[in-house]
Formats: C-alpha cells, structure tokens, sequence
C-alpha cells in the first residue's frame, strides 16, 4: 500500500501579545515550519490534541492559566514532546522552574529571531533522536519476538515508553487495566525488551486456578508430599528462573498465600510444598490486575505489604474507549490477520460497519474487539463487512430507536438450532460481563451473582473468550 503524504507537523505557538505571536510566526514560516497558534492555556490544550505538534513554544505570563500549565498538558500529552519556554528578563526564576518540570529550554524576551531558531533547529533535533530511538527500540523488541503492540494513540505511547524505562530496570511492574486490555501481551513486550529477553517468560493465572492447587502450581511439591505426588514437580518460580514470572489477576491472590508469595520476592527464596530445603531463584515479577488493589487493601482483602511490593513501578493501561482513534487501526490489522489465518480473500469495512464500531463502547476491550472481528471474518461471505456481521447492536445497552426492532441486529441467518445457539450465547456473554462488572472483576463473587459454580463459571469465562 503506497503511503499517505502528510502535511509536516506544526509547531504549537502560544503567545497573547498579537504582535509578537505574528512575528515569531512569520520567522518560523520563513525556515518552512507549520505554525498552529494559541493565546492562553485552555486553547492551547485543545489546540494540542487537535493538531500534535512536534514542538511547542510558549510564553510563562498568559492571560489565562500560565506556560506552566501548558507544558504540563504537554507533558501530560506525550512525555517526549520539546517544550520551549519564553519570559521577560525579570522572570528567569520561572524559566529556571520550567526547567526543572521537563521544558527543554527557554527564550528571553525581548526574543532574537536567530536565536529563536537556533533553539528551535536544536529542539527538533532531540526530538528526532528520541522518535529514532524509540523506532530502534520497537525494532529491538520485533527481533526479540515481542508482541506487536497496535495503536497510535498518545496514551498508548506513554505506556510504551514506561515500558522500555521499565525494562531497563530489574524492579517489580504491576501492570494494572480492565479486563481485555491485554496485559499479558504488555508482559511479553516487557520481557522482550529487558535483559532477560532469553530467559523464559512463565505465566499463570491467579484466578483460574483453584486455591487448593495454586500452592503447588507456583512454588511445585516434592515427591510424597500428598497424596498422588508420585513424582516431584517444579513450580512457575523454578521455571522462570533467569527469565520473568507473570502473575496475572494477582488481586485475586488467597491470603494464606501471599505472605509466601512477599518472601519469594523479596528474599527470591522459597521452599517446594512437601520439602525442607530452600530453594533460590533469580526471577523478574510482573503483576497484573483488573481490580483496585488499595482498596482491597482498605478492606483487608489483600495485604498492604505485597501490594507495596508489587506497586514498585506501576503501570496503566488504558481501556479501548479511552483511546477511539484506535478502534479502526485495531479492527483493519484484526481483519488481515483472521483473512489470512483463515485463508479468506482480503475483506474491506463498509462505511456504515466503520461507524457501527466507532459508536460501540467496548466494555470487553481489544479483546472483544478481536472476537468481534474474528466472527465477522468467518460470518462474511462477500468481500465486505458489514454492519449486520458486527451483530454490535444486540450487545449495546442503549435503548433501541422507536423505529427499528430490538432483532435488527441479531444474526437470524441458518437453521432454528444454529440462530438459537447464536442468540444464547449472546445473552451468556452479556451476563457474564455485567456480572463481572458489577463484581468489580472479581470471578468467585460474580459467579455467586448469577448462581453457578465457580467451574462453571470459569468453563464459560474459557467457551466465551472473555479474560
């Protein structure tokens, strides 16, 4: 596919004084250099997500707000963004002060053209260096057999370069996020980029495994510790040795085990069930959880303890309907992939498709997003998506227009049996997400909800594709 020229990105002027805001203008037009301008904080905000500037140049003294704001917005926004600060002679403290919150330089007033071009070529020039090594790092991570991560979007970026400054690192991440928000796939990128990228990577659920079990799936049992041990087994810390160690859905974690599971991080020491001798290991943990561990710490579900341990270097990651300018980009990779798995002729979005997803507010996240799509792979028979293989309008809880009937959007196609089966499973899906909604993500509590048993519920939770 040939690429898409685009107009070169602006620089963010932001300036009150509309003699000077048209002279630095001019001045930075003449070098060829787009110009969006502002003339306060509040318009500069929104002038910065609108246009995603390369730089911004800014003045402190503003008629509403300040240049502080602006370039924590800035910040705020992408973290590697140049920000140049501009102030009167008397207010070098101020510029001292921006300094030291993450601007990269500063321009007295009254301000020389030359200089303010010398600062502006040098700005641009440390953001290409950032933007080239951020690419080598993506490249780094590609070679290592990372998980390619998919979006534009800023708030993804920030999670992308907390990341890479976490893998430089070998502290303890907890990687927190709702349900489908890919996690583990935040994980694997993690693994790939730090210094253990040829070790193994080790995962295990917290949750899926029943508490009775769990013990010995992470720290393994010695032969003749109970009975049916015939053999001795190695648990995940063992075999993550010089590698990571995934502990996904650690909110969900017994109590009678995370006081073993704090001395195993700490110490990275531990005892086989069934053994006497301790064990060492060299491990790298990574956590993850969908709930709000502080508040399972208030409520003495969780110990304050390992939670501190565990929050060493915190992660969020945001839910898909934070990021909507992602929707599309995910869904066309979506479509590629399940066209070529599925050895399916290269299928196109029909516009009303396309607006179809846009409007839908993905409580499941990327991962529903990838059902959906793989679904509509194999339900499309054309050349097109469309709406109707979507089947998005069932699933939305927004009440119905007065006009259209609530099984438009239900695929009726096939025999009785098939279009049951399809509508069951649809009403199944819809109360397991609620439920686990209204659980706060927890599985035990939402299986009690809708009156099934734990195995059951985990059963349905594995039939559905919902993490």
């Amino acid at each position: 596919m040939a690429a898409l020229s685009r107009a070169p990105a602006p620089i963010l002027l932001v300036e009150d004084k509309d003699s000077l805001r048209t002279m630095l203008r001019h001045a930075l037009e003449a070098e060829g250099h787009a110009v969006v301008e502002a003339t306060d904080e509040p318009e500069a905000t929104r002038r910065l997500h609108e246009s995603h500037p390369v730089l911004v140049l800014s003045d402190l003294r503003l008629p509403a707000g300040d240049g502080l704001g602006v370039l924590r917005a800035t910040k705020e926004f992408d973290p590697d963004l140049p920000v140049i600060v501009m102030t009167a002679y008397g207010g070098i403290h101020d510029a001292v002060q921006a300094m030291k919150e993450g601007a990269l330089d500063f321009l007295a007033k009254p301000v020389d053209p030359d200089h303010l071009l010398l600062l502006v070529g040098r700005a641009l020039a440390h953001r290409r260096i950032a933007t080239e090594n951020y690419l080598l790092k993506e490249e780094l991570m590609a070679r290592r057999g990372a998980p390619r991560i998919i979006g534009e979007d800023s708030a993804l970026r920030k999670v992308s370069v907390a990341l890479q400054r976490a893998a430089a690192t070998d502290t303890t991440v907890l990687l927190q996020g709702e349900s489908g928000t890919g996690k583990e796939l935040f994980a694997r990128a993690l693994h790939a980029l730090s210094g253990r990228a040829d070790g193994p990577f080790v995962a295990i659920n917290c949750a899926a495994i029943p508490e009775n079990l769990l013990e010995t799936e992470l720290f393994g049992y010695e032969k003749g510790a109970f009975t049916g041990a015939a053999n001795r087994k190695l648990g995940r810390f063992e075999l993550a040795n010089r590698g990571t160690l995934f502990l996904d859905e650690i909110g969900e974690l017994p109590l009678g085990l995370q006081a073993k599971i704090l001395r195993a991080i700490e110490e990275r020491e531990f005892e086989r069930v069934g053994g006497m001798a301790s064990l060492h290991v060299d491990v790298r943990l990574v956590a993850a959880t969908n709930r709000h561990l502080k508040s399972a710490v208030a409520a003495r579900q969780f110990r304050e303890d390992l939670y501190f341990r565990l929050s060493v270097f915190p992660i969020d990651i945001p839910p898909l309907r934070e990021r909507p300018g992602d929707v599309e980009i995910l869904a066309r990779h979506f479509i590629e992939r399940y066209c070529r798995e599925l050895k399916k002729k290269p299928l196109t979005l029909t516009s009303e498709a396309l607006d179809e997803l846009r409007a839908y507010a993905w409580p499941g996240n990327v991962r529903e997003l990838q059902n959906c799509i793989e679904r509509a792979v194999i339900l499309t028979e054309g050349d097109a998506i469309r709406r109707r293989h979507l089947n998005l309008s069932f699933r939305a809880s927004g009440a119905v227009a007065p006009d259209a009937s609530p099984w438009d959007g239900i695929d009726l196609t096939g025999s009785l049996a098939e279009a049951s089966r399809r509508a069951l499973a649809e009403v199944e899906r819809r109360k397991i997400t609620g439920a686990l909604r209204e659980a706060g993500g927890q599985k035990l509590k939402a299986a009690e909800m809708l009156q099934v048993s734990y195995k059951t519920f985990l059963a349905k939770l594995k039939e559905h594709r919902i993490e």
